[in-house]
């Protein structure tokens, strides 16, 4: 463990007496930020490859984002989902828009589908993914005479509420809040065998199958993908069955990955979409979209959110997509991606480097993940470990190519002393 430290006494006091301890914090505050640059409170830079956890999708203090949250502040924040909200409307047509693009199996753009999709609007990825859910369980009850499991992938990640921590394929975040909730079960990744059984004969536990919940690269559990010729077979498999194709683009979606979707470099197209992290550059916002038949089925009463889609996440969300559209910036995560990946798989210890554009995770064949993370502090690296052998990097998706060399030159000399 690295002796690093940057955080004033008072605050550290102040967290660990007054705050729940559910993190384990890091020794650094960061107080502003630029681009894909940090800097904490004693004045040190830092390459960010975290990215507020996947979420700063333009990097720190865009200057547009800004301008449109100072803009709407001295207007009106919250007046609640009875009334009509401005940029709300104009954000879901540029959703449905985007989620209608139609790419390559690398990311590069070349069309539409023209699909009507319609989206609520939540506070995060969580409610999204419950949303979700309940979308699918409705389209059950009215369509496949009231089934209501929902079949996932084992080393999944879709939530901290109840009901996607079950639909988690991770044993590791049940077992401390036992019972979990019906209607639920998971299968390996790219199994299409596993999968099959699990609808045509389901589990006690999972009940009747509605729908089928995946991500199109397992960003909490390892970094994991699945396979383009996979999700061709799950999308055949649940039209076979009527079931719902739910996608989660949390962590993948909004050109993370090179395509505004991840789920659109395999050439399918999903009954529902969920969506958080890097919709509105971090400013705390989700929502999930359905294409307007399926989303339809939802009525007035079914579903709400106090604060999802208020004045002030709208018009973060709406600058945050019109600038990673018109700064064309799927290209350059698809070109500096590729250069990270390089960077990566030529290191020492590095054994596999996976994902997709600018979500990736270098398998170690040493277990140091954790005294890299630490150790990079030091050394002006914001890392993040899964487990002790896996670095997943998601950095600002304005990340230059010379400051992903800068930044792998320094975690080389951090894995060249273990």
């Amino acid at each position: 463990m690295s002796d690093f430290s940057t955080v004033p006494a008072e605050a550290k006091v102040l967290d660990q007496k007054y705050v729940m301890p559910t993190y384990g914090r890091l020794p650094v505050e960061f107080v502003r930020g630029a681009g894909a640059v940090l800097t904490d409170s004693a004045g040190n830079d830092y390459i960010d490859f975290l990215g507020g956890i996947g979420c700063a999708s333009l990097g720190h203090a865009h200057p547009k984002v800004a301008a449109a949250l100072k803009e709407q502040v001295d207007k009106v924040w919250q007046v609640g989902n009875y009334y009509y909200v401005e940029n709300r409307g104009e954000l879901a047509n540029g959703l449905s828009t985007l989620l209608s693009r139609i790419t390559d199996e690398t990311g590069h753009e070349t069309g539409s589908t023209g699909t009507h999709w319609k989206t609520f609007f939540t506070n995060s990825g969580a409610e999204a993914n419950e949303g979700a859910i309940k979308l699918a369980r409705r389209w059950g009850e009215v369509n496949l005479d009231g089934a209501y499991g929902v079949v996932s992938a084992k080393k999944s990640f879709h939530g901290r509420t109840l009901a996607t921590l079950a639909a988690t394929g991770q044993d590791v975040f049940h077992k401390t809040f036992r019972p979990m909730p019906l209607g639920f079960d998971s299968v390996e990744l790219n199994d299409i065998d596993a999968l099959r059984s699990a609808v045509e004969n389901p589990s006690e536990q999972c009940g009747p199958v509605c729908a089928v919940m995946l991500e199109c690269v397992q960003g909490e559990g390892g970094v994991w993908p699945a396979d383009y010729d996979y999700l061709c077979a799950v999308r055949e498999l649940c039209d076979e069955y009527s079931l719902m194709l739910i996608i989660d683009e949390v962590q993948t979606g909004f050109y993370r990955c090179g395509a505004p979707f991840c789920f659109q470099r395999s050439g399918i197209v999903p009954d529902i979409v969920s969506m958080a992290k890097g919709i509105a550059d971090g400013f705390p916002m989700g929502a999930f979209a359905a294409r307007a038949e399926v989303a339809d089925l939802l009525r007035p009463g079914d579903h709400g959110s106090t604060f999802g889609g208020n004045a002030l996440a709208v018009a973060a969300a709406r600058a945050t997509v019109d600038a990673l559209r018109d700064e064309e910036i799927g290209e350059h995560v698809i070109a500096v991606g590729k250069h990270l990946r390089h960077r990566l798989q030529v290191m020492d210890h590095v054994t596999e480097v996976r994902g997709r554009g600018l979500l990736r995770g270098a398998q170690l064949d040493v277990p140091v993940a954790n005294e890299l993370v630490d150790e990079g502090l030091a050394c002006g690296l914001v890392l993040n470990h899964i487990g002790d052998s896996i670095i997943r990097f998601l950095p600002p998706l304005v990340i230059t190519r010379e400051q992903i060399d800068e930044g792998m030159d320094r975690f080389e000399a951090l894995l060249a002393k273990h």
